[in-house]
């Protein structure tokens, strides 16, 4: 199994401008920070990193700074998200010019797309090059659920390596786990987004975390990580007790506002939110301090 689909993917913000340039020398920084936690992979312009609100152009620079930033130390996965199947294929395709180590696709759609579609979709732009595919499958923003019988069928697609689920709404990790593995190739990858299920998802055998929380926090991130790949269950669960207070923000608020809450408060330079998306609001900032401090010992 590819490392990676495996362990803990950091998805980093792409810092830009309100109009959507992307400031590549802040991006290359916070690349580095990742590389020099010892993440054991990047997704770079995934929904943290606002994927949907750039350009061609934009996006192809943001993975050529990331690529430099990189230096090969650290497999990156590309989010190569578009409307129309011939543009995702561009963009996988800028992607593998670049270097990059694999795609994140998700089943972006102004009309819903039925299971046919998707999977002609998918397919097709993983026909597309020679670089391994991570299905995106992500309902809440994309409004569109892979059942399971569609994974086990994409799952035999020659460039289909990977899948990142969201949470199981029974948190009933193992079943589904047990579900899909019955089904699908034995090198196909199951991991979780969705970080509040980070310790469950990984204590129950996921293969990979795909983290928004470790593009910010990636040394603790990683501490939890490793923790449950252990199987230190105690470990893992005392370290996602002490982020409770940020899961809860994260299920009130969305994740993607408070990573910039977040890279403020530890200086970090993580450019604008791309409007209209705007910053949190002043108490809700408040109470993103109060979860830092929470954090506590684990971040000294």
């Amino acid at each position: 199994m590819p490392k990676l689909f495996t362990g803990l993917s950091a998805f980093p913000l792409t810092p830009a401008d309100p109009d959507g340039i992307v400031d590549t020398a802040a991006l290359g920084t916070l690349v580095d920070r990742l590389v020099t936690a010892g993440v054991d992979s990047i997704g770079l312009l995934g929904s943290t990193g606002i994927y949907a609100y750039l350009d061609r152009v934009q996006r192809g620079r943001a993975i050529a700074a990331a690529m430099e930033a990189t230096g090969g130390r650290v497999p990156l996965m590309v989010g190569i998200g578009a409307l129309r199947t011939s543009w995702a294929t561009d963009l996988a395709r800028d992607a593998e010019r670049a270097g990059a180590s694999g795609l994140l696709l998700a089943p972006v759609s102004y009309a819903a797309l039925t299971k046919g579609e998707a999977a002609a979709h998918y397919r097709a732009v993983a026909g597309a090059t020679a670089l391994p595919l991570c299905i995106y499958n992500n309902p809440g923003t994309t409004h569109f659920t892979f059942s399971e019988a569609l994974i086990a069928d994409l799952a035999t697609v020659p460039g289909i390596a990977a899948i990142k689920m969201p949470l199981p709404a029974d948190d009933d990790y193992a079943g589904e786990l047990a579900r899909l593995r019955a089904t699908t190739p034995e090198t196909f990858a199951i991991g979780y987004s969705g970080d509040w299920g980070a310790a469950a998802s990984l204590l129950a055998g996921g293969d990979a975390w795909y983290s928004a929380v470790a593009g910010v926090l990636p040394d603790l991130a990683l501490r939890l990580t490793r923790a449950a790949q252990g199987g230190d269950a105690s470990e893992a669960t005392a370290i996602d007790a002490a982020f409770a207070p940020l899961w809860a923000l994260f299920k009130t608020h969305g994740s993607l506002r408070l990573m910039y809450t977040i890279g403020d408060r530890l200086s970090l330079p993580v450019g604008d939110p791309p409007p209209p998306i705007m910053r949190a609001r002043t108490d809700v900032t408040a109470t993103v301090d109060a979860a830092l401090d929470h954090l506590g010992v684990y971040l000294n």
